[in-house]
């Protein structure tokens, strides 16, 4: 790779990255740490050092600015405490931010620099449709949520990988589908940031590692964000296709406990809560007649299985169109096709 070329990327690049900062009141703090069953005495020095005003860093990721009115791209998981406040540092200086919206089906979160410059600087997106394995990448963001503006250059070392991560501090994780897998070194703290390419535009965010292992990073294409940042310009939200239904999907376990005559496809079934329903009422699908206990087969000609999962199918959809469905009910095979809504009419 030309040296003098990432140079000039990196020093282009680097005034559009920013970092996050999730702060806490330090008698919150001091309460999570009681409830964690540990001794808020022990980690008195460190609270009272690291504390300002009352408020200290809980965690930190990083970010990046894609335009002039101060819209910022980085992971939903940098900014998913509910408890915490956040705001962003720019050249050294802190600005308040505004959490605008929360892909609900992909590790992405679109936030706005509140009272910040007119002159920001932003940093182009390109696409991830069409790199290929082996090309240069370099890497930015916040290392440790200590070292800011750190820089890794690696290559693309896979395609379309999936994997589960952790989401929040509570447990949950997120299916991550469709990733940029990258020996650029990514470490805590660089979820956010951009993986960009040698003609210095943004092809992926990155935002997560796999720890045990060297050399091997993620980052979500960046085509998902653009479509994420177009809704929002449409429709003041991030739109995305809702289907109405709980499933679960078959594998050979689930077959033999439903005894079931298919060990694959999304099974239509409440999960048992008190008010709970499998479809939901008054959504495109029960209006379409779905049931529960239904098993989704095919979804817009794609077999439902646990690599290709309904939810990969609707990845590809958008609200408004037609998705049509290979059901098997009692033993019968039936086509419907079903007009897909906004999630957030159901919110």
């Amino acid at each position: 790779m030309n040296e003098n070329k990432i140079v000039k990327i990196i020093e282009e690049s680097l005034p559009a990255i920013i970092s996050i900062a999730a702060t806490k009141k330090v008698t919150d703090v001091q309460e999570e740490l009681t409830k964690a069953g540990m001794d808020p005495k022990q980690f008195a020095e460190r609270l009272a050092n690291e504390s300002e005003n009352g408020q200290i860093t809980v965690s930190a990721g990083s970010a990046f600015i894609v335009d002039t009115s101060g819209l910022v791209l980085t992971n939903k998981h940098v900014i998913q405490d509910k408890d915490s406040t956040f705001g962003a540092i720019i050249d050294g200086k802190k600005y308040n931010i505004e959490i605008i919206d929360k892909d609900p089906l992909a590790d992405i979160a679109i936030l706005k620099i509140i009272n910040a410059s007119t002159n920001l600087h932003t940093i182009p997106l390109g696409s991830a449709k069409k790199i290929k394995l082996g090309q240069g990448v370099i890497a930015i963001g916040n290392a440790l949520g200590e070292f800011q503006n750190t820089v890794s250059v690696g290559i693309v070392s896979g395609l379309s990988r999936f994997l589960s991560a952790l989401t929040d501090l509570d447990g949950h994780h997120e299916r991550l589908r469709g990733l940029i897998q990258t020996d650029a070194a990514i470490n805590p703290g660089n979820s956010g940031g951009p993986l960009i390419n040698l003609d210095g535009e943004v092809i992926g965010i990155n935002t997560a590692v796999v720890f045990g292992a060297q050399n091997i990073g993620f980052a979500i294409p960046i085509d998902r964000a653009k479509r994420d940042l177009e809704e929002i310009k449409q429709a003041g939200h991030i739109r995305s296709p809702f289907l109405g239904i709980r499933y679960v999907l078959v594998n050979k376990k689930i077959a033999e406990h439903f005894k079931l005559s298919i060990n694959q496809g999304a099974l239509i079934v409440r999960e048992g809560l008190p008010g709970d329903h499998a479809v939901l009422p008054g959504s495109a699908a029960d209006i379409a007649g779905l049931r529960e206990h239904d098993i989704i087969v095919v979804a817009n000609n794609q077999e439902i299985t646990d690599k290709n999962t309904l939810e990969d199918v609707l990845d590809n959809c958008a609200v408004g169109d037609e998705l049509e469905l290979k059901i098997l009910r009692n033993g019968e095979n039936i086509i419907t096709k079903v007009p897909l809504e906004d999630r957030t009419k159901f919110a």
